[in-house]
């Protein structure tokens, strides 16, 4: 294929720019070492008549102090254009952008983004890193490519682009100079397409054809009746095969995953999909393959884990006995390094208390796959980046030459896994932690409700509910108090309505305990079945004289109720939820209720207010409150005190006293009823205080509940399912220089190819060259240099002057070649061998592309054919010479111009040295000069020549005669050039005529 042009580099100025530049499908290409071959093959088997219609952005592992000619070696292989990248490059369609050394890179709004790594050099994972960005931006339309190369870079990558519903392919192992990365992907079954790079374009092009060649369809939130009947018979075969509901998942989760395999697979629509799962059980866990991506890590959102390490693990401990035990569920564990984490904090924890405890965590998911790949316990090298050296160290083992490492036995040992459905399997029981991350965001909101109500009841009192950052306990918050809003960990609240939790009576009194156990009775036992007599005692002075009591905590949840309290309490009208004392107050009692409970929150102290005048049936009632703080002996639980609301009816004495005054005195009267306005006017005052400092917290909270729910649908707008991923470690530097070194054999193999060329070009010429460096040592020759100068192979990097020549009469050659190396002015030299041939040495600087003198290049160009020609001229030219000077004979050549560029004569007067360059004006007379002149240019414009025309000269004051013949002179192409001619001195015969006639 035809090497893409170079055109000028686009660099974004705007986001509108940019977003324009994203309406297509994005291709990363991940590879390392041995991936040279593969990108060859890859755009090798790309149509050469049809665009691909997306980009390609390779990122490979290079060595950052390694100038990369990766690009140039692409281009040899495909008509798209190839880019190097530049920071904030735009993508284009039918382009290929290549990552350059020494940065990461990253895919923004459909600009190329550079960054300075962020890891050091050995632990970077460009493949990842690009991935994930990639399906952060383009969701459905990222697809990534993993090809050849050693370690795991691309694994945690692939599985962002799976969650968000691109594709995801990798090249087949067989096929491959290193499997390292494509084995890894391979194992997390979320690749699409396993195949060798050159067939990788079509699918790819089929692909993408199907899933973007038609307009996007919004996502159908509430599908049509036929469609939802579709998708129901989807989920009876993945329920039959795998025995797993998916129906309660959210529906833009469901259609996504089905969507995807749809493209994969070319199927048009929903039905077809459903008839193909029918026929096809392997599509069936394919897609339930997909339903179970997951991204995890271990210590995954470290800000979290901190927070859990310092203000949960401690907690966990607190009030344990040594060898007691301490239970912790981690559910949708995926392969393991949740669970692991936990247990590597509680092993912290432990050593820290130098105590032993028996630890039980429970790791529980649905995916078989990924259970056994936990309960090995062996993970790739890339875990490091997430753990750090000094946990890496402590609690794992390296293994395969350190490719991958294997957890310690005695933290393995901590952990049970299992296959659990949480939906449908029983949980587990007097829990001291649940971590449950990434988990709900996949749940509709009615599975959501009857999760948190179950992780409630799985927990010991004052459990902790560990949730993803995107994840709340939503309308079950009277269940779980906050520790860390922003973080998701939650403490188990007492729900006191609950039958299973109704075992109140270690808050009670022992007069209001009622033991069912057989009593020791006088010496006597009491046989099951029968009530002992004190109990009956007690119950019964309990049911007539005991005042009507409520147990509530410090927001007024009822948890107890004794004795008649329908007099004073009325239920709330809406919806019925946990009863409030407050709420439920008659007319009357719940200012003065609200006062005290208040006030006796704030000091734990007992608080009286007597003489209420209550609203019973139409009627009032004297009421005294008490209110009596209540120690549970709990003090790790969210709430360690309660209190005890007392509602006893007032004496009628006491009653008469309030509504009449005894004193009959005017005076004491109005002091009396001065004195009750002032203690109303008091009261109101409490309450009003009371009710303001409960508006703002309540404000407060709602505040902050606000804020939290902002956040929420912002994470909701970026993306549905968040999902967060980890570092993993980059390959090592071994990896990049073979990276390199696959560069540098194909540049070598160029270089070698040029070399044989360059070898053959000089040996076809024939002439002999030597090439020597600065120390004037022999670097290389050609074989006719061998003639010349007695040379053979092992002589390379002998200095020049230690090899004996052939040349006669010449022993100049290092004096020169060090001249022409001081002066860098080249020298020409004819030299001859003992064999009598003859060449012109040359000795020049030589020169780099880059204008450094490197050395020296001598070459030696056989002259002998010449040196004959010469010899055989300058002997006919001797020859000329002793005849003309044997007659009075004069031979000329004159160029266009008439100047004299040969002559031969044995006259003086036509010597060469007086003669040549010169014109006939230049020698003789003007009459004279004129004449002759006029001949010859008459030769020259008409080609004819003239011949025995007598002229006559003056030389010396004395006057000659010649007879004169000239012809046109011309080349090999018959055109004039100048004239030739010859003139025969006359001068002696004319002046013998003239004597004769006196």
């Amino acid at each position: 294929m035809k090497p893409g042009k170079k055109d000028k580099i686009k660099i974004a100025k705007a986001p509108a720019e940019a977003e324009n530049a994203a309406g297509f499908p994005i291709v990363g290409i991940g590879a390392s070492a041995g991936g040279l071959a593969a990108f060859e093959a890859f755009f090798s088997g790309m149509p050469a008549d049809i665009d691909p219609g997306m980009a390609f952005v390779l990122v490979q592992h290079l060595a950052p102090d390694h100038k990369s000619i990766l690009s140039d070696l692409i281009r040899r292989y495909t008509r798209m254009q190839v880019y190097e990248v530049k920071d904030g490059m735009i993508v284009e369609p039918n382009c290929a952008y290549i990552i350059p050394p020494g940065h990461d890179m990253a895919f923004l709004n459909g600009t190329l983004q550079l960054m300075p790594p962020a890891a050091p050099r050995g632990q970077r994972l460009p493949i990842d890193f690009f991935f994930r960005s990639l399906a952060q931006d383009q969701r459905e339309r990222a697809i990534c490519i993993v090809l050849s190369g050693t370690g795991s870079d691309g694994t945690v990558g692939l599985r962002a682009i799976k969650a968000e519903g691109g594709m995801v392919m990798a090249q087949n192992p067989d096929s491959t100079e290193y499997d390292g990365m494509p084995r890894n992907a391979i194992a997390t079954g979320l690749v699409d397409y396993e195949l060798p790079p050159a067939e990788m374009p079509a699918q790819l092009m089929a692909y993408v054809a199907h899933a973007f060649g038609k307009p996007p369809q919004p996502v159908v939130i509430a599908p049509a009746h036929h469609a939802e009947n579709t998708l129901k018979k989807i989920f009876i075969l993945m329920r039959t095969q795998t025995g797993h509901d998916f129906s309660q998942y959210k529906p833009s989760t469901i259609y996504r995953r089905i969507e995807r395999r749809m493209a994969i697979h070319q199927i048009e629509d929903m039905d077809g999909y459903a008839k193909f799962l029918q026929q096809t059980p392997a599509e069936v866990e394919a897609l339930f393959r997909d339903m179970l991506i997951s991204v995890t890590s271990f210590f995954r959102d470290p800000e979290a884990f901190k927070t859990l390490e310092e203000q949960v693990i401690p907690k966990l401990f607190a009030g344990k006995s040594p060898n007691g035990v301490i239970r912790v569920w981690s559910t949708g564990c995926a392969t393991g390094e949740e669970a692991y984490s936990l247990a590597i904090l509680l092993a912290e924890r432990q050593d820290v208390l130098k105590q032993r405890y028996k630890m039980q965590i429970f790791a529980t998911d649905i995916d078989s796959q990924a259970i056994a790949t936990a309960r090995a316990g062996i993970y790739p090298a890339s875990i490091a980046a997430d753990i750090g050296p000094e946990r890496l160290a402590r609690f794992f083992t390296a293994e395969s030459g350190g490719s991958t490492y294997r957890i310690h036995k005695s933290i393995r040992d901590m952990l049970i896994f299992s296959e659990q459905d949480v939906i449908k399997d029983p949980p587990f029981s007097k829990l001291d932690l649940i971590s449950c991350r990434n988990l709900l965001i996949y749940m509709g909101g009615d599975l959501q409700k009857k999760l948190i109500p179950l992780f409630h009841y799985a927990l010991s009192p004052g459990g902790f509910l560990f949730l993803g950052t995107s994840e709340t306990v939503g309308d079950s918050g009277n269940l779980f108090a906050a520790i860390d809003r922003k973080l998701k960990l939650y403490q188990r609240r007492e729900d006191f309505n609950s039958e299973q939790r109704a075992a109140l009576s270690r808050f009670l009194t022992p007069m209001m305990e009622m033991d069912t156990a057989p009593l020791q009775t006088a010496g006597k036992t009491i046989g099951p079945g029968k009530l002992p007599l004190r109990q009956l005692t007690e119950q019964a002075l309990l049911q007539q004289v005991a005042p009507a009591a409520v147990l509530v905590n410090g927001h007024g949840d009822i948890l107890y109720l004794h004795g008649r309290t329908g007099r004073y309490l009325e239920p709330a009208p809406g919806e019925a939820g946990i009863n409030n004392i407050l709420k439920m107050a008659r007319d009357g009692l719940n200012r003065d209720l609200t006062t005290a409970l208040h006030k006796a929150v704030g000091t734990k102290e007992i608080v009286y207010c007597n003489g209420l005048r209550i609203k019973t049936n139409g009627d009032f009632t004297r009421v005294n409150l008490t209110i009596h703080p209540v120690a549970t002996g709990h003090a790790e639980t969210p709430e360690p005190t309660l209190y005890l609301v007392i509602l006893d009816e007032a004496p009628p004495s006491e009653a008469v006293n309030h509504d009449q005054p005894v004193s009959s005195d005017p005076l004491l009267e109005t002091d009396a009823r001065i004195k009750a306005l002032k203690q109303e006017l008091r009261n109101k005052e409490e309450y009003l205080q009371t009710t303001n400092e409960e508006l703002e917290t309540t404000n407060e909270e709602l505040k902050s509940s606000n804020e939290e729910m902002q956040s929420i649908n912002e994470e909701l707008q970026s993306t549905n399912e968040e999902l967060e991923t980890s570092k993993e470690e980059l390959q090592s530097v071994n990896e990049e220089l073979t990276t390199v070194n696959s560069e540098l054999q194909t540049k070598v193999a160029d270089l070698s190819q040029a070399n044989n060329d360059m070898n053959n070009l000089l040996a076809g010429t024939g002439i002999g060259t030597v090439f020597v460096n600065h120390g004037l040592k022999i670097l290389r020759f050609t074989p006719a240099a061998t003639r010349i100068i007695n040379l053979i192979q092992s002589d390379i990097g002998r200095p020049v002057g230690h090899i004996v020549s052939n040349l006669v009469d010449y022993d100049n050659l290092l004096a020169d070649v060090k001249l022409v190396l001081d002066t860098l002015i080249p020298k020409e030299v004819e030299v001859q061998t003992r064999a009598g041939i003859w060449y012109t040495m040359r000795i020049l600087p030589y020169r780099t592309i880059n204008n450094v003198i490197e050395g020296a290049v001598i070459t030696f160009v056989d002259i002998t054919q010449t040196k004959k020609a010469q010899d055989a001229l300058n002997l006919t030219e001797e020859r000329v010479r002793v005849a003309l000077q044997a007659f009075p004979i004069t031979v000329f050549n004159q160029d266009n111009d008439l100047r004299y560029t040969w002559i031969q004569s044995a006259n003086p007067a036509f010597s060469e040295q007086r003669v040549l360059g010169k014109t006939d004006s230049d020698l003789l007379p003007a009459d004279e000069a004129a004449t002759l002149t006029a001949i010859k240019r008459n030769v020259l414009e008409s080609g004819k020549g003239v011949r025995r025309q007598e002229v006559g000269m003056t030389f010396g004051l004395k006057p000659h005669w010649y007879d004169l013949t000239v012809e046109p002179l011309c080349d090999n192409g018959g055109a004039v050039i100048g004239i030739t001619g010859a003139a025969l001195d006359m001068t002696v015969p004319r002046r013998q005529e003239q004597t004769a006639f006196r």
